[in-house]
């Protein structure tokens, strides 16, 4: 399983049979940093705020239902900062996310599905990545965020709660507590140089190559 919680969830439902952590790994020779003007320019070519005009927070993915989306508005509106709330992605839940952007009174921007290779810029332009979804079995998004150096705030519930470590890539909340959402926003702009330095700092960890050594040692265990 890609994080203990997805294997603790197999255990508790009866699973008996050997259950090992092999996280899936980021291709971090594409999920990078890139150069700051290409991040510049990302901005600019979406119409989203320089560098240092405002934060600019957001998530790109499926828009389920079933990751809480909604959950996002309303926390951003009640966060320091004025923050600008951006999507990247698509889904069955897009029209209430954008309801409950309209609701809160944030300044929101959808995007759409983007081509894969303008993602690592549109992690990179983000102060910081808001995931709060609870059903994730690892977060792959949150790893690649990570990886271009933008810190995530995730909740603390399923992959998530194993994924994002508190205070170092980024920060927890408790599913459901806008407050402390908005609290947890605040905490990571605040400290966001630090955890971008830390994100950095963990990128071979999150690889493909160190999760490809970490499945060979399982086989190598079981074949003994």
């Amino acid at each position: 399983m890609p994080s203990e919680p997805a294997g603790e969830h197999l255990r508790n439902i009866g699973v008996h049979s050997r259950v090992e952590v092999v996280p899936n790994g980021v291709d971090t020779d594409f999920f990078a940093r890139p150069p700051d003007d290409e991040v510049r320019a990302f901005r600019r070519r979406h119409d989203l705020p320089a560098p240092g005009e405002a934060p600019l927070v957001g998530y790109t993915g499926r828009h389920g239902f079933e990751k809480e989306l909604e959950e996002i508005p309303p926390a951003v509106a009640a966060a320091d900062g004025e923050p600008t709330l951006v999507f990247g992605g698509d889904g069955p839940a897009r029209e209430a996310v954008r309801e409950a952007c309209e609701a809160a009174g944030v300044d929101a921007r959808f995007l759409g599905f983007l081509p894969r290779e303008e993602l690592p810029a549109f992690y990179a332009g983000l102060d910081a990545f808001l995931f709060p979804s609870p059903v994730e079995t690892q977060g792959l998004v949150a790893l690649e965020a990570n990886a271009c150096g933008t810190p995530v705030v995730g909740v603390n519930a399923g992959a998530l709660a194993d994924t994002v470590d508190d205070g170092v890539t980024g920060a927890h909340y408790p599913r459901g507590d806008t407050a402390a959402f908005a609290a947890a926003i605040d905490r990571t702009l605040a400290d966001r140089d630090a955890l971008s330095a830390a994100c950095l700092d963990r990128r071979d960890a999150t690889s493909v190559e160190h999760a490809v050594d970490r499945l060979a040692e399982v086989y190598a265990a079981v074949t003994e």
